[in-house]
């Protein structure tokens, strides 16, 4: 109990670190609360956070702000359309496609188990691959009533799909013409003295920052070198596939495994074991060490470099809390996180110092 009241002392006497605790209690306590209503925002306000420096380069350039503004939100609503009306119908065609193939495909998956007694008799029976087949014919059972339910609730997902794209939009346009104004007056209602919460969000912005634009573009390239090659080498639902790999780019070291499954039994399906298979496993693993050996140290160069661990542990923790926007922001929050840490006082800090170090 002692100690508990020495940690509360030592950290709670610094009125900094009262403002750093409130703020973070309160933004959190909000996205929570609040986060399921505020969704569209929270997307309007990445949007414009990737927009900004596009806005701020041609600001250099000697362009006012509100024509600057103009120019890269029409170049936005560009690329919105064309993904909503190129890109996304082509994704869901092939998935459905795909989905009309699961009863081909399973019956081809059948076969070949069973061929495996006859190929290997010391190390399967029979008796062991109907019980497979079993489990496989339930676990499909399952996946279509859930299939089913998806499709019956699709008529909700594309209302709320109509609200993002009618809402997003407005709100990322006026996000980058008044940003001034919004910052100054969300600042009028933060204290006057915090120098802790500045020195936290200067340690984090520009590494959040670098990141988040950094990520986006990760998952164009990726996707795009990825359908590309795909195309080449003719593999089904080169659509589908490029942007599954593209999005798997947010979870370090398991999305990229993860995405070989489906990628390696599609064309396992399409071309059977040779080269044509080998073709498209060569070039993914390709894209994967270039992917990781050279785009992300190019892109990434401005990030802290955190353990394996610390990003899984990370993105476990806020993909949990928050879902797809929890594994995109999983890194820049475990960077904020560390902020916190490193400007929290310590047992061998005096408060007044670290007040004196901040300002």
């Amino acid at each position: 109990m002692e100690l508990l009241k020495d940690w509360f002392r030592r950290s709670f006497s610094d009125p900094q670190v009262v403002i750093l605790g409130l703020v973070l209690v309160v933004g959190f306590a909000v996205i929570v609360g609040l986060g399921k209503w505020l969704a569209p925002m929270f997307a309007s306000i990445v949007i414009a956070y990737l927009l900004e420096a596009l806005v701020s380069r041609l600001q250099k350039t000697g362009m006012p702000r509100l024509p600057s503004v103009i120019i890269v939100f029409l170049l936005f609503m560009t690329v919105l359309f064309f993904l909503t009306f190129g890109l996304v119908p082509i994704v869901i065609r092939q998935l459905t496609a795909l989905v009309q193939q699961f009863p081909n495909y399973i019956a081809q998956g059948q076969e070949l188990l069973k061929q495996l007694p006859e190929a290997y008799p010391q190390m399967i029976s029979e008796e062991q691959i109907q019980i497979i087949i079993t489990q496989l014919g339930q676990e499909m059972a399952v996946w279509g009533q859930q299939a089913l339910s998806w499709s019956l609730a699709s008529v909700a997902s594309v209302i709320g799909l109509v609200i993002y794209l009618v809402l997003v939009p407005v709100l990322v346009f006026f996000l980058l013409k008044d940003k001034s104004l919004i910052v100054f007056w969300i600042a009028n209602y933060l204290p006057k003295e915090r120098t802790l919460v500045n020195r936290v969000w200067t340690e984090s912005e520009a590494q959040i920052a670098n990141y988040v634009r950094g990520k986006v573009t990760e998952i164009v390239i990726v996707g795009s070198v990825t359908y590309i090659t795909f195309i080449v080498l003719d593999l089904d639902y080169a659509a589908l596939l490029a942007t599954l790999v593209g999005f798997s780019v947010l979870v370090p070291y398991i999305g990229a495994a993860v995405a070989t499954i489906p990628i390696a039994l599609i064309a396992f399906f399409q071309f059977g074991w040779g080269w044509d298979f080998g073709q498209v496993i060569i070039a993914y693993a390709i894209i994967q060490a270039l992917d990781g050996n050279l785009l992300v140290p190019l892109l990434f160069s401005e990030v802290v470099n955190m353990h394996p661990v610390a990003i899984i542990l990370a993105i476990l923790v806020f993909g949990g809390l928050w879902g797809f926007w929890g594994i995109f922001f999983a890194i820049p929050l475990a960077t904020l996180v560390k902020a916190v840490l490193n400007a929290w006082p310590r047992q061998s800090e005096d408060p007044d110092e670290v007040t004196a170090e901040a300002a």
